[in-house]
């Protein structure tokens, strides 16, 4: 790989950019996009608005970066009115342009990875935060959550869509909604809800369609979630819980005969009912098959399968026959994942392991996101600035993607850590001069002053009768 073929790369974040600035309006919100993204991209350290103006900003007349820049910068994210569902869409169409193709030697497609992620918040004013079960802690925290939506392909994965997840109690409190921004069209929807909204908003655009879709058990356990798959056709193979109940036999078969006593049985027998767990504790040795679902850094990620057909219980009635996919691991102690998979009754199991190996994508995604493009460092409390910055980083991401795969021609092990790296190399990067140096300590220092003034009114305010004399 050469010097010049490393800059190619690189300098097609302008090119890419260009594509995407219409999106975001007037030229100013161009140009601050630009910024953004390539604070996302280069920057060192935290990636809030505040640290990106002060590094990548545009200088004023006098070559300085002060509290304006920073500010245009903060209202980009949140009062600019830029959409950002616009953007996704064109994420969605260079994804169909650039990464689809590669899917043509997959034999499964495309596949949409459903997933929630949490991102920890101090107090309670940020939009949706809440105590709630932080995936990334594995307990309840303070935290926001979002449900996400990710395009896998061999090429490569990119965010397609995303929604914030609002509780009943932020749903229905007008005074936080208001503060924050919050659309008055968007009402309380349960994450596996929130799921098939970005399903159908993805659909609707015309740019991707899903050969699979898949999903952890936090979707898979919501019978209102897989009913909203099939009813739009859409073949999935979705985790469930070890307690999942299946029926073993067709239930319209299994209603025991009338005797001529009582009353007419309409309900069927409740033997032919068991767990997932059961069923797979009977399964003879022969009925388990080792398949790889890709190549590891370890070796080879091989499981055991198995698959039995069955009807599902939903709502507590009998549902619709699926298949019963079991993933079994080679360790002395095996742990077992449980799928469903609405795949007709003559489909190969081959496809179905295939994308149970898919999910750690999205997983790769978020945590790429997270320790790189700053996924996580978002300090804006509004609505808007959350999904604003989550489309901005969805893009960095990407560009980085579609540099990786360029790039992965020549080195094929190379990872998007090391194609970040890459690029930041050949990125402009801010100078620091001593000038420069001196300029961002008058920043601070007159930040910080104006923070401790605005605290000490504030406390005044609130403890007007307290009479202290200084100690100090």
């Amino acid at each position: 790989m050469t010097t010049d073929e490393l800059r190619a790369a690189a300098g097609e974040l302008l090119s890419l950019h260009a594509r995407f600035a219409p999106l975001f309006g007037r030229k100013e919100a161009r140009a601050q996009a630009q910024v953004y993204l390539h604070g996302l991209l280069s920057g060192h350290g935290r990636k809030s608005a505040e640290p990106i103006a002060l590094a990548f900003g545009t200088p004023d007349d006098e070559g300085a970066i002060d509290q304006h820049q920073v500010l245009a910068l903060q209202r980009f994210l949140t009062a600019s009115p830029w959409q950002a569902t616009a953007v996704q869409q064109e994420i969605q169409a260079v994804f169909a342009e650039q990464l689809v193709p590669s899917t043509a030697t997959w034999s499964i497609g495309t596949v949409g990875v459903f997933d929630s992620s949490g991102f920890v918040k101090k107090g309670t004013h940020s939009v949706g935060v809440a105590r709630q079960y932080c995936g990334r802690l594995g307990k309840t925290d303070n935290c926001q959550v979002g449900v996400f939506l990710v395009g896998v392909t061999p090429a490569g994965t990119a965010l397609l869509d995303q929604r914030l997840y609002l509780n009943k109690t932020w749903a229905k409190d007008r005074t936080r909604r208001k503060q924050a921004r919050v659309p008055r069209a968007v009402k309380f929807r349960t994450e596996p809800q929130l799921a098939v909204d970005l399903l159908d908003r993805t659909r609707a655009a015309g740019h991707v369609t899903f050969d699979w879709v898949t999903a952890d058990e936090t979707y898979g356990r919501n019978g209102a979630f897989l009913d909203a798959l099939e009813a739009r056709q859409q073949r999935y193979v979705v985790e469930v819980p070890v307690t999942t109940t299946v029926w073993t036999v067709d239930p319209a078969t299994a209603v025991p005969p009338y005797t001529g006593r009582g009353r007419r049985p309409h309900q069927p027998r409740r033997d032919a009912v068991c767990t997932v767990k059961q069923i797979a504790d009977r399964l003879p040795p022969a009925a388990w098959e080792p398949w790889q679902v890709r190549a590891g850094a370890k070796g080879p990620l091989v499981f055991q399968f198995a698959r039995v057909r069955v009807w599902a219980v939903r709502h507590r009635k009998p549902g619709p026959a699926v298949w019963l996919v079991l993933r079994r691991s080679l360790e002395p102690e095996p742990e077992v994942k449980y799928y469903l998979s609405n795949a007709p009754a003559e489909a190969p199991l081959a496809p179905q392991a295939l994308v149970t190996g898919t999910r750690y994508r999205v997983e790769e995604f978020l945590e790429d996101g997270k320790s790189y493009l700053g996924m996580a460092h978002y300090e804006a409390r509004a609505w808007t600035s959350w999904h604003h910055h989550m489309s901005l980083v969805a893009l960095a991401h990407l560009f980085v993607t579609l540099t990786r795969q360029r790039l992965k021609k020549k080195v094929p092990r190379l990872t998007l850590e090391m194609a970040l790296r890459l690029l930041r190399s050949a990125l402009p990067q801010p100078r620091l001069t001593e000038t420069d140096a001196w300029a961002l300590v008058a920043y601070h220092l007159e930040r910080n002053e104006r923070a401790e003034t605005s605290h000490r009114k504030t406390w005044l305010k609130q403890h007007k009768g307290v009479k202290f004399k200084l100690l100090l």
